[in-house]
């Protein structure tokens, strides 16, 4: 058994969507976390990885920003990867010609549709931002191109707007509308709301592009899945602006084993992606951090570690192999002697059981010193008990 979960959680029906996109946005929105610069063999190589995981739509930068992003897109759109290479374009034909420069798939076209960003930072009126906007997928349909259009701060904008906007969109051509939570200011039900009402105007796609302001991205791309929606915008290790965006690991796999919704990832590759992303954006990834964190398959307490290892599922919902990570069990002042024999017995060393039980309160002892019990701190306690050791 791979992994064990509440049986509770089937006791309300649940349907997905037959088809459901994963396009992520690490190199793009993900790159928009400040601090972070990435160059063209980190994001070359970050693709590849993406499409080892078997991706489905990588949004490889925003090509209007400069040449050298251009330049960037380019080189991913002609790697040659399974994944559909997108891009990012505001909603003006330089930025659609720029994309079609570097040879994509497709363009996500956006613009602010709330009354805030239209008041004070389009300064433009409604029925102003519509047109601009279907000029633009207008343009990028005729050219050819997968188009999504994204309408930026889609949770705060008027609902009766909001609902003509992306009617207009199908209308004008585009494949997908996108409802970006921007300041992850949206709850489950506000989101499944939403999706229901979009819905009723649209039968495109519909895709969440949902930030991690209050800790809601990826539930909140859950019900949105649930609600009607097709598409999921994440990001490698939940990095981007502020709080962050939806996590990558963390949605597909809630989706694989929480809710039995298998999209076809190979899901052995997240570890290795997670701390590629980490190395090439210098981003460290927090030890508690669901599913690639240090810690999720770290077993310390004296308790825990005795069932484990007689039966992992007791403390792990499923086995780390299928994320690529490694069970540890961590000695410490919470560690017994299930733990620490099951530890020289990795360093292939038997001990008396009076002299276990001297090993243990040594380790407890130390521990409470400070002292990390690494393998080297591990090996000179078992030679202060017993001189005669040779690891």
């Amino acid at each position: 058994m791979q992994y064990y979960i509440s049986p509770f959680n089937k006791e309300e029906e649940i349907k997905f969507p037959k088809n459901i996109t994963i396009y992520d946005t690490t190199l793009r929105d993900g790159e928009q976390t400040p601090g972070v610069c990435l160059n063209q063999d980190d994001k070359v190589t970050i693709a590849k990885k993406l499409d080892d995981l078997r991706i489905h739509q990588i949004e490889a930068g925003f090509p209007i920003v400069s040449a050298k992003e251009a330049e960037t897109v380019k080189k991913i759109a002609n790697e040659g990867l399974n994944a559909d290479i997108i891009c990012l374009a505001r909603t003006k034909i330089e930025d659609i010609d720029k994309a079609l420069d570097c040879d994509v798939d497709g363009v996500i076209t956006f613009m602010g549709t709330s009354d805030i960003h239209l008041e004070h930072k389009m300064h433009i009126t409604r029925q102003e931002a519509l047109n601009i906007c279907m000029k633009s997928i207008e343009y990028a349909k005729d050219h050819g191109l997968f188009v999504a259009f994204s309408a930026e701060d889609a949770t705060r904008t008027d609902l009766d707007f909001l609902k003509r906007i992306y009617a207009k969109a199908e209308l004008f051509g585009a494949d997908r509308v996108h409802i970006a939570d921007t300041t992850g200011a949206i709850t489950p039900q506000g989101i499944s709301f939403l999706i229901k009402e979009i819905r009723k105007v649209t039968d495109i796609d519909i895709a969440m592009h949902c930030h991690n302001d209050f800790g809601l991205a990826v539930i909140n791309s859950i019900y949105g899945l649930l609600s009607g929606g097709n598409a999921v915008s994440t990001t490698v290790n939940g990095i981007g602006e502020r709080a962050g965006n939806a996590s990558l690991e963390e949605l597909i796999m809630a989706l694989k084993i929480l809710y039995g919704k298998d999209l076809g990832f190979k899901t052995k590759y997240i570890q290795e992606l997670s701390e590629l992303v980490s190395q090439r954006t210098k981003l460290p990834i927090p030890y508690n951090k669901p599913v690639v964190g240090k810690n999720v398959f770290r077993h310390e307490s004296g308790i825990h570690v005795d069932a484990v290892i007689e039966e992992p599922l007791t403390y792990e919902p499923y086995l780390p192999e299928l994320v690529g990570q490694k069970r540890q069990l961590v000695l410490g002042k919470h560690s017994g002697c299930r733990a620490v024999k099951a530890k020289l017995d990795e360093c292939g060393y038997e001990v008396t059981k009076d002299q276990l039980c001297k090993i243990v309160k040594k380790v407890k002892q130390s521990r409470e010193e400070g002292k990390y019990i690494n393998d080297d701190v591990f090996k000179d306690i078992v030679r202060s008990i017993d001189q005669a050791v040779d690891f």
